[in-house]
């Protein structure tokens, strides 16, 4: 990807993009533009991309659960997200289909990239989530998942793993599949504010 800098994108990453993801030609080509004015190197750092979040959450502390979604989308590991990285990310948060999102939130909870999650993992990604709730939300959930222990307890439970089991991808995906209440405990849901912002950034 030699010409990421010029202001015009590839053909070939056009027409891949355009096969996957919901994103039209018209589309694609503006969000360059504005991901070149704001990132003129062709890539989003970290910091970057935390700062992004962070706009979207002035009354909380996205930084954790924005560093693991960065981890989960830098796919070549190299510290930055490239162009396709960025579009794949945005598609797969915002309306990607089911298994390509359940595919994400397990790379998403697999913190250590090793294939397979345990319940540590799903703490630490949980309590990623709860930083993101306002303390008043918090207050309004049910008893049995308003503290991250309690959810990530729930989760596991539901997976019917002991303390030291593990969970695959496959197991993950089909469970979750199968169950709409498990989704909403693995996920953070955006709020309508969030995909307010994003629209108006497409305009």
């Amino acid at each position: 990807m030699g010409n990421t800098k010029s202001s015009a994108l590839s053909k070939e990453l056009l027409e891949e993009l355009k096969s996957n993801t919901k994103y039209s030609e018209a589309e694609l080509c503006t969000w360059y533009q504005t991901f070149l004015k704001e990132c003129p190197g062709g890539k989003i750092s970290k910091q970057q991309f935390e700062g992004i979040y962070a706009s979207f959450f002035p009354n909380a502390d996205p930084s954790k659960y924005a560093q693991h979604v960065f981890r989960s989308f830098d796919t070549n590991a190299d510290g930055t997200l490239d162009f396709k990285e960025y579009i794949v990310a945005l598609h797969l948060t915002s309306g990607g289909k089911t298994l390509q999102k359940l595919e994400w939130a397990f790379a998403l909870y697999d913190v250590d990239g090793n294939g397979n999650i345990n319940k540590s993992e799903i703490l630490e990604i949980v309590r990623s989530i709860f930083n993101m709730i306002p303390a008043e939300d918090q207050k309004v959930l049910p008893e049995d998942e308003n503290s991250p222990e309690k959810r990530a307890d729930k989760i596991w439970q539901f997976f019917g793993k002991k303390e030291n089991d593990k969970i695959s991808e496959g197991e993950f995906i089909h469970g979750v599949m199968d169950n709409k209440d498990i989704l909403r405990l693995i996920q953070y849901d955006e709020p309508q504010k969030i995909k307010d912002k994003l629209a108006e950034k497409k305009q």
